[in-house]
């Protein structure tokens, strides 16, 4: 693997890149799409701008991380023709697993210092 293909040249991932890439884990998904999907995740906590998605996409796909994809809802969904389909590549999931694996350890870092609900003498 070349440098430039190591998945922890890619790290640390911003919040919004991370949430894309967690989105199309599951599956092609085109912009709104992935704006609901992070949205309902992070329960409102967490709102982006549709341009600071697609600043994210482009930094996503000029890295090898996320493609555009020609796939298209099942006939007799709803599509609107001008709805831009990304997926996932797979350098793309091991950088994201190579981000979660990288936030886990410092959730546990939190855990240890009392910093979490739910940890020995955590926050609230």
């Amino acid at each position: 693997m070349t440098p430039a293909a190591d998945p922890h040249s890619f790290i640390p991932l911003s919040p919004v890149e991370f949430e894309v890439l967690l989105v199309l884990s599951a599956g092609d998904s085109h912009g709104w799409g992935i704006i609901k999907e992070a949205e309902s995740r992070w329960g409102g906590d967490l709102s982006f701008e549709t341009g600071t998605l697609y600043r994210a996409l482009r930094r996503l796909t000029t890295a090898g991380l996320v493609q555009p994809s020609d796939r298209r809802p099942a006939e007799g969904d709803e599509d609107d023709g001008r709805r831009r389909y990304f997926s996932i590549t797979r350098l793309g999931r091991l950088v994201a697993a190579a981000e979660a694996r990288r936030l886990e350890a410092q959730v546990a870092a939190a855990r240890e210092r009392a910093l979490l609900a739910g940890s020995p003498g955590g926050g609230s």
